[in-house]
């Protein structure tokens, strides 16, 4: 495989993607995230079909059409529950239901969902064919690790994705650590297994027929380029959150667009601050959706002087164009601080 864009590839929604990362990737991130890439698949925060069957639908399932495509992610293990709620994301507008087969963490296991899924690969099989039957356009898509706990054998992987692709899904979007289920959080979780991209590899070249996206531990453009040479998607997770000016040149790269979203970073600032705007029209404070663009201008000078002046308590008060004036200002004085003593840029741009 290539990382060149031919139509057949560019077309495909799993070529690239951002993580669903838990109190992250909510409605806000997910509509600065598509201020830098257009084509780039967006994912939710993994919700649960307790919370969306039995809580507040609206809060847990709106989205900006801007969005799109955008997939929302499943925690469940109940097939009819599973049902359901993949019909409402249909409802909703959803262009993906994704089902949670990897999160680690003890809340989750005790829910018997996530990673511990895996040991039952026919109960994830039912709820994949219960979310088919459930909807009429939309992929059902799972995603999971490579092995739980000290099970580090490609066979249990291989069982796992064959018994779930003979109820029908098709896409599987593979973390490419084991999830210990004991002993580690889920942050250790994300850091202390090994990567192992070669399992991942296999999986696609004994599953040819289906899509294989691999995750984990990718941050550069190159690496995305390069695990695009043996699978069909990669999906990036806290590189694209911390540095989001990466993927401003995702879509020519990776999708064959011409023109970028924005030509610079001051032009993806003042359509945020559009939407800061909105937000507070509508009666929301706009630290709530602000906390999610604190990167915009990482690896510059002057960087960390803008991020404390947005981050800072005292200016809740005031309008997003007041406390932007005040930290671009800040900014750009931070920044020829930088330029007239090189010694000091480091620490000012950090």
């Amino acid at each position: 495989m290539s990382d060149s864009p031919d139509k057949s590839i560019a077309r495909s929604p799993w070529r690239l993607s951002v993580a669903p990362m838990l109190d992250w990737t909510d409605r806000h991130c997910r509509y600065f995230h598509r201020l830098l890439t257009r084509h780039t698949l967006l994912y939710t925060e993994m919700v649960t079909t307790g919370a969306i069957l039995h809580g507040d639908q609206p809060r847990h399932l709106d989205f900006n059409e801007q969005e799109h495509p955008v997939a929302l992610q499943l925690g469940g293990s109940e097939p009819a529950d599973l049902a359901a709620c993949a019909k409402l994301a249909e409802q909703w507008g959803y262009d993906e239901v994704n089902l949670n087969c990897g999160c680690p963490s003890e809340r989750v296991q005790r829910g018997a969902f996530g990673a511990c899924l895996m040991a039952e690969p026919q109960l994830v099989a039912d709820g994949v064919k219960a979310m088919k039957d459930a909807v009429n356009r939309i992929p059902i898509t799972v995603k999971h690790r490579i092995g739980i706990d000290k099970i580090e054998s490609y066979d249990f992987v291989r069982d796992f994705v064959g018994t779930v692709a003979e109820a029908g899904c098709e896409v599987f979007i593979v973390h490419a650590r084991n999830a210990w289920l004991q002993g580690l959080s889920p942050k250790e979780n994300r850091d202390i297994p090994p990567l192992r991209y070669e399992l991942v590899h296999q999986l696609k070249r004994e599953f040819p027929h289906l899509t294989i996206a691999i995750n984990g531990g990718i941050k550069t453009d190159d690496e995305i380029a390069e695990q695009l040479r043996h699978v069909d998607g990669v999906m990036v997770g806290r590189q694209a959150y911390h540095e989001p000016w990466q993927m401003i040149g995702w879509d020519q790269r990776f999708f064959g667009e011409a023109n970028p979203p924005a030509a610079s970073r001051e032009a993806v600032e003042a359509l945020w601050l559009d939407y800061l705007d909105r937000q507070v029209a509508a009666g929301r404070p706009w630290s709530q959706a602000m906390r999610h663009a604190l990167g915009l201008w990482n690896g510059l000078p002057g960087a960390r002087r803008w991020r404390q002046v947005w981050s800072d308590h005292k200016l809740k008060a005031l309008s997003p164009r007041e406390v932007a004036a005040m930290a671009t200002q800040a900014r750009l004085t931070a920044a020829e601080i930088a330029s007239q003593h090189p010694a000091f840029q480091a620490p000012v741009s950090v």
